[in-house]
């Protein structure tokens, strides 16, 4: 009775061992199918093997100043930086005792580091297939050609003729005039190039003839009024436009002009004239039909800034008889005011005149003055390259009179000057009080140069108590990153991060220079500014000494209860940000972070937790917030930190040109921390 009852269990264990030698034997079949490929990932993958995207060292490349450049990517575009850090890193010695050439350049060397894990390649392969969100698509695509631009740039030459032509730049002989039929214009994508610019006393006459209005949805009437939101619209643009800077960065408006004939939310005919710069709209000046003021201030080469026109809500009072008699018996002079109607008519013709003078522009119709708008900050008049006619207008003629026949080319020889008195000085071994990265342009030479010898030759920067540094990425054009390539070497302040340029990726800037800020340099603070900006660095060090130590810093011209803009140009989905305001943030031309924060980014960077957003300054406040969930951050909120122009004793001056960085040194250099507001 005993075995049988053992017979089940027999045949228990019978089974068993049939079942594990099955899936043993499954093991190896599988084992033997996929050996093969994973060997081939391994040995592709190892640290020991040949390298993968290596760059060859040339001998006659010069050194730049680099920057360890870790991952800037989130979760799954995170993957592309490191990826190419691996193949080919920009990374800024330590020491800087790199031997100097004859020429004072120092001599190039290209990391040529190799893959070490082969969970990176796995993970990077996920990437290449994962579902990507639209920033993170243009960041592949950025990365994808950086690297390959920077690989093409080791085996690029400038031979000598491409070479002087890049650095002289080409001698250019334009059209004293220039005429272009409505049909010309339209085949042009409605835009008239002007070779030159524009010069003071040049014009441009524009024949056409506004369309009737039509039903257009206005997101503001709905908000403002009960209703549909649906308003009659005529309006156009005329648009004096600047030559483009960077990919993805719609070119400087130097002056729009737009005129609305059914008005806006006004519903009264207004005429809008403003700039745009760097993508940022400066304040508008609106002409609605009542006169501006007659103040010297107000007026532009002696013409009033807005006339005025009948309006239907106001009616002018007359002069009684007897009032009139009795002024004339004084001898008071009389003037005799005519009013006229706006000068625009749906479907009626109009001939437009634009004329530059010596303070600004005047706006003819009719041959009636209509309104005068005064040149403002960070252009000159031979930026004026275009001009755009666009919206709601039929165009017959454009005619452009009185143009300039010579123009100073892009030439980064005419702007780069090769002195030793501009190179910027080795890393410091010691900690510095604060570093600075500047976010500039590739093509931006004349920007660069103006910093070079204005406020980075102040008395912090010279003794390395502060430390500055250009953050430059890649251009289309091979010329440009040669001779991006030469410069950096030579004056040793340009750090070039290895992607396409493109402006809504400056984000991965911002990282780079916090990266520099703690791995390269040992900065208590951390300043990022533009290429635009003029800094008063003895002035931000006094202001942040002025804070408490106690407590993490973020300084700078503070945003509060900012909405996001659901729709037009710079719509936020509610995808990219789902909450009705943003995080307070300092504004992008110049803020300050302390050293913990900066370590805080990187950190959270490295380890793929970094939330990205495309705008750089806003990204900025989200970190700081999440930062100071867990650690107390001191927001120092100060208006001197100018976000448009310039304002007395400012800190930081925005949208400021080349020549006006020169102006507001040379008035530093007198005591006097003054705007220079001249073209």
């Amino acid at each position: 009775m005993k075995r049988l009852k053992l017979e089940p269990g027999s045949a228990r264990k019978l089974k068993l061992s049939h079942l594990l030698l099955v899936v043993g034997a499954l093991y190896l079949l599988f084992i033997t199918l996929k050996f093969p490929k994973f060997l081939e990932l391994a040995t592709s993958m190892g640290g020991d093997d040949s390298p993968i995207g290596s760059v060859k060292e040339d001998p006659e490349d010069r050194s730049l100043s680099k920057t360890v450049i870790t991952s800037v990517h989130e979760d799954k575009f995170h993957q592309k930086l490191e990826d190419f850090q691996s193949q080919n890193v920009l990374k800024m010695p330590r020491k800087e005792h790199a031997e100097v050439e004859a020429n004072g350049s120092r001599p190039t060397k290209i990391s040529q580091l190799r893959y070490g894990r082969i969970m990176e390649e796995i993970m990077r392969r996920r990437n290449r297939t994962s579902e990507l969100s639209t920033l993170e698509k243009m960041a592949d695509e950025a990365w994808s050609l950086g690297l390959k631009a920077w690989q093409e740039l080791g085996k690029f030459k400038l031979d000598e003729t491409a070479q002087t032509s890049l650095l002289e730049g080409p001698i250019e002989s334009c059209p004293s005039w220039v005429s272009m039929s409505g049909e010309e214009l339209a085949q042009g994508d409605r835009l008239m190039f002007l070779p030159c610019g524009l010069a003071a006393g040049s014009s441009i006459t524009v024949v056409g003839t506004p369309h009737h209005a039509h039903q257009e949805y206005v997101p503001q009437l709905a908000k403002l009024r009960s209703g549909n939101g649906v308003a009659m619209v005529s309006q156009f643009m005329v648009e004096l436009q600047g030559l483009k800077a960077v990919d993805g960065e719609e070119p400087p408006k130097i002056l729009h002009l737009n005129p609305r004939l059914k008005g806006d939310w006004s519903h009264r005919p207004v005429i809008e004239h403003n700039t745009c710069y760097r993508m940022q709209w400066g304040t508008g000046q609106r002409c609605n039909g009542l006169s501006s003021k007659n103040d010297e201030d107000m007026l532009v080469d002696g013409y009033a800034r807005c006339e005025k026109w009948m309006r239907n809500d106001i009616v002018d009072a007359k002069e009684s008889k007897t009032t009139s008699w009795f002024k004339r018996f004084i001898g008071r002079e009389q003037k005799p005011e005519v009013t006229w109607p706006f000068p625009f008519v749906e479907g009626g013709l109009f001939i437009l005149t634009l004329r530059a003078g010596v303070d600004g522009y005047h706006i003819n119709v009719g041959g009636r003055h209509i309104s005068s708008f005064p040149y403002r900050t960070g252009f000159t008049l031979e930026d004026a390259t275009g001009l755009a006619i666009k919206g709601d207008v039929d165009v017959h003629q454009v005619y452009a009179t009185s143009l300039p026949t010579s123009h100073p080319s892009f030439s980064p020889k005419r702007v780069l000057e090769m002195s030793e008195k501009w190179k910027a000085h080795p890393l410091p071994e010691r900690p510095v009080r604060l570093f600075v990265g500047v976010l500039s342009a590739t093509n931006h030479f004349a920007e660069r140069m103006a910093i070079r010898k204005t406020w980075m030759q102040s008395a912090a920067i010279k003794s390395s108590d502060v430390v500055a540094r250009f953050f430059v990425a890649l251009n289309p054009r091979k010329e440009v990153n040669a001779m991006l390539k030469k410069e950096a070497a030579y004056f040793g302040d340009t750090i070039i991060l290895p992607f396409m340029d493109r402006y809504e990726l400056v984000v991965l800037k911002t990282i780079a220079i916090c990266e520099f800020g703690i791995q390269n340099v040992t900065a208590a603070f951390t300043m990022k500014c533009d290429d635009d900006t003029f800094l008063r660095v003895d002035a931000v060090l006094n202001e942040i000494d002025g804070i408490s130590s106690k407590k993490s810093l973020y300084m700078g011209n503070l945003n509060l209860l900012h909405r996001p803009l659901r729709n037009g140009k710079w719509a936020v989905t509610y995808e990219e940000w789902s909450e009705d305001i943003y995080p307070p943030y300092a504004n992008g031309p110049g803020y300050v972070i302390s050293s913990d924060i900066a370590k805080f980014i990187v950190s959270q960077h490295r380890n793929r937790r970094l939330r990205l957003f495309k705008m750089e300054d806003v990204s900025m406040g989200i970190w700081v917030e999440e930062f100071n969930s867990s650690v107390p951050v001191q927001y120092s909120h100060s208006w001197k930190f100018c976000q448009y122009g310039c304002m007395e004793d400012y800190y930081t001056a925005h949208y400021q040109s080349p020549r006006q960085m020169i102006c507001l040194w040379d008035k530093l250099a007198r005591g006097q921390a003054q705007c220079c507001n001249f073209r």
